[in-house]
């Protein structure tokens, strides 16, 4: 129950940012450069925002202390971070479930699941330093 707090916080601080990032991006850079190149070029942003938020996350809500309880920060925003994508997905662009998660490019969709990953496991991995 510890991790739930700082969980919560690290999800919207990074949400909160991919969404801003996520408006641009579609109006502004899509039409540019279409929808694999402008994802591309937003995740180094995303990748940055992740670490930043993870550090002030930790910084700010430093209990709990163990990479046990790191780890579930990071899981719970996952968690969070998915539903938030579905409902975003479904609520704003009108797709499915299956859609949201499956419909993706294969460069940039790839690179978005790794992105997912690290930013499970950053909170962890920014404690360790």
């Amino acid at each position: 129950m510890q991790a739930l707090k700082p969980g919560f916080v690290y999800f919207l601080l990074v949400f909160g940012t991919g969404f801003l990032l996520g408006t641009v991006r579609v109006f502004l850079i899509v039409p540019l450069v279409g929808h694999r190149t402008a994802e591309l070029l937003e995740m180094p942003l995303m990748l940055i925002a992740t670490v930043l938020a993870a550090r002030w996350t930790i910084r700010r809500l430093p209990e709990p202390r163990t990479s046990a309880a790191r780890l579930s920060i990071g899981g719970i925003a996952l968690g969070l971070m998915l539903a938030g994508e579905l409902a975003v997905g479904i609520g704003l662009r009108g797709m499915s479930s299956a859609e949201v998660f499956l419909n993706r490019d294969p460069v940039s969709g790839t690179a978005y699941y790794v992105s997912l990953v690290l930013f499970a496991v950053m909170p962890w991995l920014v404690s360790r330093r």
